[in-house]
Formats: structure tokens, C-alpha cells, sequence
């Protein structure tokens, strides 16, 4: 593939979604503007792809994201058409070739010609594949789940596939899983000529494809400061990359829309969900963005530089889901003296009644019991006097359906023989839900085959011929700034100093932290030590194993940490699986500074 010729200068790319049941306000802004060139559509977590495999195992014409057929084609194709916008999207989940079937039968009822072209060759579903999966969980080191146990199993494929599919003259491209960036990156492989050997164009395009996939995250949604965006979040603005050749690209926004487009915006979502910044492997590309560059060159409009590939990875990583017993809980609150106690206790008899009945029937013990108790202290409305007002999740993991049906039995009839104060919001009573762990391993490039589909052809995507390159990752000790000794000093909360997001990786949790002026950074530094962070976290950590990296382009760090979220989404009993609110924690911690640095 050679369009090094290409006489695209730049082009506008719209980030729609950042997951399948996201709001559909999108598209509408983009087509009231009018000046998008694509429109990018991230559906697929790991969840939701085990949420699609059983769909598709209960009916062969499911296992797609349906959002994409019913939000966004049916309603807005016609538009899209007029427009001249193409369309790329992972919606295909694992049954891509059908989604595609419906788009087409679409176009063809409101009359339109519509070209669809479809990404295969992610699924590992057939017994003879899985088989060939590592033996060892990349990340835990656990054991490969029995083959009959797995939901499903599909690789992060890149970007090249979809540019492929560009070049058949499709106006929409539907894949199964690939990675989230791949579908912004595809697009500059295809509209600037980038090649394999291209490493900082595709890291580039990859951090664009990276501050796009979360939608509304790159323009003031879950934003520190949010107080600057609350009242126009109703009407959130999406936002739009115009990206160009040399990789540089502008986050801004449409016009008339809410939310907000600063450096601290885009770089808060440059931390979100990524590990060492240094090295951030993607099936295209080993970027580097430790030294990545934003500017605030307008209002809502900040430019993405500065991002470097240093190397080639040789595998794909394989995302496996697999049933492993069965889970449920409820949320219920407490009022009064001591409302902490009597959720505790109210718990307490839950849990005694139940494993009473597991054992004389024979159903073993509870694998995971949780219960968490959120709140506290608070002024009453009306008398003036303290009261306790918590509400507390109780939840529970066992091997059998049955003994999570005898937990809800004895959670639903414990009311009035417990402690005063409990009440709940009326509503249908908990089911079991099927537990779905994650297993995450690498497979050689060369173990698929993967397919470009059009309504009449089949072609397979030949990779350019490069070496695979990875060089070795370094972990050292962050260098930081030396602080000076200062005699005048003062305690301020860190997020007077810096913002932050939090986010998952598996079991793993990362907390990214931005300062506000770049001579902060070395005090935010010498506060947040290792015990520090290990300490503030110590109720959600199942270890000690942390690592922290330095982004000296944006003046941040980032701290991960690992076996820290109860298993992780998919399998997790915590109130917050995913670390949405670790960053807002770790924002309220004390941090010395000079009184020099922030006035009196």
C-alpha cells in the first residue's frame, strides 16, 4: 500500500464513542458542524465482549454492539452520505459480518449507495486456536482456564487491516476487536502514506486514536476541575482531532457545545488507563510519550506533539474472558447512631444465615464475600444535630447459581430482624450474574489470518515487510528534580498543585497526576513516596508491587498499581472495579511546598 503521494495537508477526525450505551450526541454535533472528514466509534471493553460472545453462542445474528445499527445508521445515514463522512468502528464485536450484512440491507432500503467493508481474523473462538493460547496469564501469572470454561477470545489487532480497508473505497469499515486507538490510526495510515517503518507517525496517530477513544473524557467529562464545565456537561461537547501529516494533530470541539478543551483536559486523558509512558506497546507500534508537548494555541483548541515509536512488537495480545462461578450484591443505606456498625452487622447476619445453608447442603464456602460501607458524618437538613448516613454494597462470589440465589433469599429477608436505621430504594431484587475472569497472553502476529471483506470480494491483509524490533524495557528509578531545603513552608492539598485520572488495566490500577506549573512537580514528587501511596491505598491492594513513571512533557507522573481492583472488572466484588475514584483520593492528600509558590 502507497499513498505517499497523498494531497491531504490534514484531515478531521470525530471521536464518538468511548463504550457500547454511551449517549447518542455525538454524530449530531458533527453533522450540524459539518466539516468531519471520519467519524471514529470505540465500543468494545472486555466485558463487553464476553456480554457479545454470549449473545452470539444464545443467537447467531447476535454478538454485535446494536447501538451502531439502531443510533447511528438507521437515523443519520442519510446525512453521513451527503456529508461525504466515512465511518470506522469496532461495533462488529464478535460477529462483525453480520452487522455489516444489516448496514447494507439499511443503505439499500433508504436507497443509498453505501460501500461496507469488514475487518476478520481477531476471533479465536474454534477449539484448534485456543489451544495454541500461552499457558501463563501475561500479567498474574495464573493458569490457563480449561478450554470448555472460555466466553470468548479475540486479539487487538491494528491499525493497517483498517487502512486496507479504506483503500477497497468503503464508506464504512466495521472490525471485530482491535485495539482502541487503531481505528483513529488506520485512518492516517491510509490518508498520509504511513508506513510500517513509520515509527513516530504511528505513535502519533496512535495518541490521537488515544485522547479520542474515551469520547467526552479529551473535552471535560470525569475532569478535576470540574466546577469549570458543570453547568454546560448536559451538552458536552465530542471532540475532533484534525490531524496531520507529520503526525501533529489540534483537539478542539464543535462549536456551541459544553465541556472544554485545556492542556490539563487532553493531558488527563493522555494519563488515563496507560502504564509506563515510555513504553506503551500497541500492535502497530512501541510509543513513547514521555515527552509528549500540549499547547493551548485557541480557545478549545490544544496541539498534540512530540510523540516517538521505538520499536515493533512481534505478538498481539489475546483478551480471553471465561465463566468461573457465578456473583451478586446490592447497595442499601443506614441512618442514625452508629450507621457504620449496623451495616456491618446487618452484613454479619447475612453472611452467618447463608453459610449455614451452604454447608448442610453441601455447596462449599462463599470464594469472595465484600462488604463496603461509603459515607459518613452529616449535617442534618432540618435539626442541626450529626447523624451517620452511609450506604453500604454487600456482594459475594460462589462456584454454584444456587448458592447465590440462597444469598439473595437471606439478603432480601434479614430486613426487620436487623439493626434500625436500614432502608432501600424500591425496585426488581438482584439476579445471579455469571463471574467472567480475564485472561490476557501474547500470540505470534503470524498465528492469524486476518481478512478485508467487501459485498464482493475477500482479500487478506499482507503485512509490510519489517522486522519486528523490541527493545528492552528499562525500569529505573524516576530522576526528579532535587528540592531545596526551604524554611517556609506549607501544607496545601495536592489538587491545589496538580489534576489527576484514574483508571484500569486488567487488575491493575493507574493514577496519573498533571501539575499545574511545572515547578510544583519536584514537591508533588518528594510528598508522594512509595509508602506514602502504599499506605492511602492499603485497603484496596492485594500487594506491594507498584512502579512509577515520569512524563516530563506535561510535568506528570504516573503510578501504577498492580493486583489492586479485587480481579479486576470483570470479575470484581469492589463498589469501584475500573479505579474511577482513586485519582479523586489521592487528590486530597497533603503536600509541602514553599509558601513562596503559591503566595500567601
Amino acid at each position: 500500500m502507497d499513498r505517499s503521494d497523498s494531497s491531504a495537508q490534514s484531515i478531521r477526525i470525530g471521536g464518538a464513542t468511548g463504550y457500547w450505551g454511551e449517549a447518542d450526541l455525538a454524530l449530531p454535533q458533527f453533522l450540524a458542524e459539518g466539516d468531519c472528514n471520519y467519524v471514529v466509534f470505540d465500543y468494545l471493553a472486555e466485558i463487553t465482549m464476553s456480554i457479545l460472545a454470549r449473545a452470539h453462542a444464545a443467537r447467531p445474528d447476535l454478538g454485535y454492539a446494536t447501538d451502531f445499527l439502531t443510533d447511528v445508521i438507521k437515523p443519520h445515514l442519510a446525512a453521513i452520505k451527503a456529508q461525504g463522512i466515512r465511518l470506522i468502528s469496532n461495533a462488529g464485536g464478535v460477529n462483525p459480518e453480520q452487522l455489516a450484512a444489516l448496514v447494507r440491507e439499511e443503505a439499500l432500503r433508504q436507497g443509498l449507495a453505501i460501500r461496507v467493508a469488514v475487518v476478520c481474523g481477531d476471533n479465536l473462538s474454534d477449539i484448534s486456536k485456543l489451544q495454541t493460547l500461552g499457558a501463563r496469564e501475561m500479567y498474574s501469572q495464573r493458569e490457563r482456564p480449561s478450554l470448555d470454561s472460555i466466553v470468548s477470545a479475540n486479539a487487538y489487532l491494528g491499525a493497517f487491516p483498517i487502512a486496507q480497508a479504506l483503500e477497497t473505497g468503503a464508506d464504512i469499515v466495521i472490525t471485530g476487536r482491535c485495539v482502541d486507538s487503531a481505528v483513529t490510526l488506520g485512518i492516517g495510515i491510509y490518508e498520509f502514506g504511513w508506513r510500517a517503518e513509520d515509527l513516530d507517525a504511528l505513535a502519533a496517530g496512535s495518541l490521537v486514536g488515544h485522547l479520542l477513544e474515551c469520547g467526552p473524557q479529551v473535552t471535560g467529562g470525569n475532569f478535576t476541575d470540574w466546577e469549570l464545565v458543570a453547568d454546560s456537561l448536559w451538552q458536552v461537547g465530542y471532540p475532533v482531532a484534525e490531524l496531520y501529516a507529520d503526525g501533529t494533530a489540534v483537539i478542539t470541539k464543535p462549536q456551541d457545545t459544553g465541556g472544554l478543551v485545556s492542556t490539563f483536559t487532553v493531558g488527563e486523558q493522555l494519563l488515563y488507563e496507560i502504564d509506563d509512558p515510555a513504553y506503551y506497546v500497541l500492535p502497530d507500534v512501541i510509543c513513547d510519550w514521555s515527552e509528549v508537548k500540549l499547547t493551548q494555541i485557541a480557545e478549545h483548541c490544544v496541539r498534540v506533539e512530540n510523540a516517538r515509536g521505538i520499536g515493533v512488537p512481534s505478538h498481539y495480545k489475546v483478551s480471553v474472558t471465561h465463566s468461573d462461578g457465578w456473583r451478586s450484591g446490592a447497595v442499601f443505606f443506614y441512618a442514625g447512631r452508629r450507621a457504620r456498625e449496623k451495616a456491618r452487622v446487618f452484613a454479619e447476619e447475612v453472611r452467618r444465615r447463608t453459610e449455614v445453608y451452604l454447608a448442610k447442603n453441601g455447596l462449599g464456602p462463599f470464594s469472595h464475600f465484600s462488604l463496603e460501607v461509603i459515607g459518613g458524618p452529616s449535617e442534618s437538613a432540618g435539626g442541626g444535630y450529626q447523624a451517620d448516613e452511609v450506604a453500604f454494597k454487600i456482594a459475594c462470589r460462589h462456584s454454584e447459581e444456587l448458592g447465590i440465589q440462597r444469598f439473595l433469599k437471606e439478603l432480601s429477608g434479614v430486613g426487620l430482624g436487623a439493626p434500625a436505621g436500614f432502608f432501600s430504594f424500591a425496585g426488581a431484587r438482584p439476579k445471579p450474574t455469571p463471574v467472567v475472569e480475564l485472561f490476557s497472553t501474547l500470540l505470534p502476529k503470524s498465528a492469524f489470518s486476518v481478512l478485508i471483506k467487501t459485498e464482493d470480494s475477500a482479500t487478506q491483509w499482507e503485512p509490510d515487510e519489517i522486522a519486528d524490533s523490541v527493545p528492552e524495557r528499562i525500569h529505573s528509578a524516576v530522576d526528579w528534580p532535587s528540592c531545596e531545603a526551604v524554611s517556609d513552608m506549607v501544607l496545601v492539598p495536592l489538587e491545589h498543585l496538580a489534576v489527576a485520572r484514574s483508571g484500569d488495566k486488567g487488575d491493575k490500577a493507574n493514577v496519573g497526576v498533571m501539575a499545574r506549573r511545572a515547578e510544583f512537580l519536584p514537591w508533588i514528587a518528594q510528598s508522594l513516596t512509595t509508602e506514602r501511596l502504599l499506605e492511602l491505598f492499603s485497603p484496596v491492594l492485594n500487594s506491594s508491587e507498584m512502579d512509577c513513571y515520569y512524563l516530563p512533557g506535561i510535568h506528570a507522573l504516573n503510578f501504577v498499581f498492580h493486583h489492586a481492583l479485587g480481579g479486576g472488572g470483570t470479575a470484581s466484588l469492589r463498589a469501584d472495579p475500573q479505579a474511577k475514584a482513586y485519582a479523586q483520593r489521592l487528590l486530597q492528600l497533603s503536600v509541602a511546598v514553599p509558601r513562596s509558590l503559591i503566595g500567601d
